[in-house]
């Protein structure tokens, strides 16, 4: 019997360590299957960090868009008003011209006047008369300087 007993526990040795096999082999793929699905989750959530972020980059992309339409527009009207702004100093400017030379006109008819009395007080008749004819004082000579100042926008381009 010693013989059969020895068989008994040789053969429960066996079981036992077959049976922790499988109990390593069972926590061994307990661990895989763990272990494939935390890397599953760990994979959404990438996913779905990966999807956040290229939503939030879209709507930036889309913000960016519309702020560089609202100043393209802005700098569009500026320009505009640039340019209505410059059209209207160049008509300035020549009124200003035409004015100064009116001026200039006006004060050299004032110094012939201030500067011939002496002509009118002559008693020659004749001398007189030629003066008149070429004097700034003669109606027929004066026509020009009742001319309206004429510019327009056109008249200095750039």
């Amino acid at each position: 019997m010693a013989s059969s007993s020895g068989d008994s526990s040789g053969f429960t040795q066996l079981q036992n360590s077959g049976s922790e096999e499988n109990t390593q082999m069972m926590l061994v793929d307990q661990r895989k299957r763990k272990r494939m699905q935390s890397n599953r989750e760990s994979a959404r959530r990438s996913r779905m960090k990966k999807q956040k972020h290229l939503d939030d980059l879209m709507a930036q992309v889309t913000q960016l868009r519309k702020d560089n339409n609202q100043i393209l527009t802005t700098i569009n009207v500026t320009t505009q008003h640039y340019l209505n702004a410059e059209a209207e100093n160049s008509i300035l400017r020549a009124q200003m011209m035409e004015l100064n030379h009116r001026l200039d006109s006006l004060n050299e008819i004032l110094n012939y006047i201030n500067t011939s009395n002496g002509i009118f007080e002559n008693d020659h008749h004749e001398d007189l008369q030629t003066s008149a004819d070429h004097s700034f004082m003669n109606p027929l000579n004066l026509f020009y300087l009742n001319q309206p100042i004429m510019a327009s926008p056109d008249l200095f381009q750039y």
